[in-house]
């Protein structure tokens, strides 16, 4: 079987769908079959590491969201060359936009089946990005339009099935839910990044993912400001970047929370990133906008427990006190369940334990029933 998948959002990664697609391609090459990335990649460096191809083209950042890269295929002809070269059994595109494109064509010109993966919350990105409610629903009839046609369309949750049902998609979905690299901790890396960034033995409270208001930050950090407030000593880590990191830290500082807030960027090295959800009490994730979120996954590995919104797609693997915690969706709220967290510090880590015992899917079971599914499909074509 050969695969490609087809994605705008890869390598460096900057968020949970280049890190889906990225765990994508290695399992499946792992597994012996042959799979390429497609993708945009403007600043990347040595490929040969990799266990499988990548086959690239021609990016530029874009103006309005500079951590992702536009790409331009059909300019590129080196892309177009190799591309040509490829036989794709089948097509997997992870993105209703330019690389989704790309597979659609692709699939028809070859008359092979295409899946499509809806990961995200596409109306919310366009009213962020038009501030126009009229414009982002006509967004999302793009989108609908989009996966219309695909052979078979995925979500990774319940919730982020019924939140494209509701942009007015009405063929049928298969959940496939996303898996996460289970590998062996080094107690040694907690150390190593309470040293790397300088942290003090206070309870952490650590949220990973883009500096975007559309995560919830806001809450959180007015959470942080009335634990302040109150007395309670916390450490808050906010690693990654996005859009408003600068917004972000101007609000730490209006809200007087400059001296506990570590705001540690995008982090690229795995021991760095592990040992911070090691080091963590507790991992704040009261976002509404993200589908099956990787970082709760990998949270629960390092036996850290989340406190994530109740009814959101997060919320779907957490068990109320006890593989993790559920908060409304208010600054009050979060704040609550985190001094409730703190006050026991011994039973929300044995809360944490229970996390990495039953949120964690390794991708090497995913993948198998992905691969089984690829199958099915290239065989019902062939039949048709």
């Amino acid at each position: 079987m050969k695969i490609g998948e087809f994605s705008d959002s890869f390598l460096p990664i900057v968020d949970g769908v280049g890190r889906v697609v990225y765990n994508y391609c290695e399992t499946i090459a792992k597994k012996g079959y042959e799979v390429t990335a497609v993708v945009p990649l403007d600043k990347f460096g040595y490929r040969g590491r990799f266990p499988f191809e990548i086959i690239d083209y021609y990016s530029r950042s874009l103006p309005l969201m500079k951590q992702y890269d536009a790409g331009m295929p059909a300019f590129d002809l080196h892309y177009n060359a190799r591309i040509k070269m490829t036989d794709f059994d089948i097509v997997h595109v992870h993105t209703p936009f330019i690389a989704g494109y790309e597979g659609i064509k692709y699939a028809r010109e070859r008359n092979v089946p295409i899946v499509g993966t809806f990961h995200s919350k596409y109306y919310d990105d366009f009213l962020q990005i038009t501030g126009s409610r009229h414009m982002a629903g006509l967004g999302t009839d793009i989108i609908v339009s989009f996966y219309n046609h695909c052979d078979e369309v995925w979500a990774v949750s319940e919730n982020s099935a019924e939140t494209l049902r509701s942009y007015g998609y009405e063929g049928h979905l298969e959940i496939m839910p996303n898996g996460m690299m289970i590998k062996e901790l080094n107690p040694e890396w907690k150390d190593l990044a309470r040293t790397h960034f300088d942290i003090d033995d206070d309870p952490c409270l650590l949220y990973v993912g883009q500096m975007n208001w559309k995560k919830n930050i806001e809450k959180i950090l007015l959470a942080a400001s009335m634990l302040k407030k109150d007395g309670v000593k916390f450490n808050l880590i906010m690693a990654g970047k996005g859009p408003h990191e600068e917004e972000i830290r101007k609000k730490v500082h209006e809200l007087g929370i400059e001296e506990d807030t570590y705001m540690v960027g995008h982090i690229l090295k795995e021991e760095l990133l592990t040992g911070l959800y090691m080091l963590a009490d507790i991992f704040v994730f009261p976002s509404l906008y993200d589908n099956a979120p990787m970082v709760v996954r990998e949270a629960a590995n390092a036996g850290t427990p989340s406190i994530v919104t109740r009814g959101s797609s997060s919320a779907e693997t957490v068990d109320d006190g006890v593989n993790g915690f559920l908060c409304e969706d208010s600054a009050e709220s979060i704040c609550e369940v985190i001094r409730t967290a703190l006050a026991d510090r011994e039973k929300t880590a044995r809360i944490g334990l229970q996390a990495k015992d039953t949120i964690p899917v390794a991708w090497d079971e995913i993948i198998d029933t992905v691969l089984d599914r690829y199958q099915y499909l290239i065989d019902r074509k062939k039949e048709q």
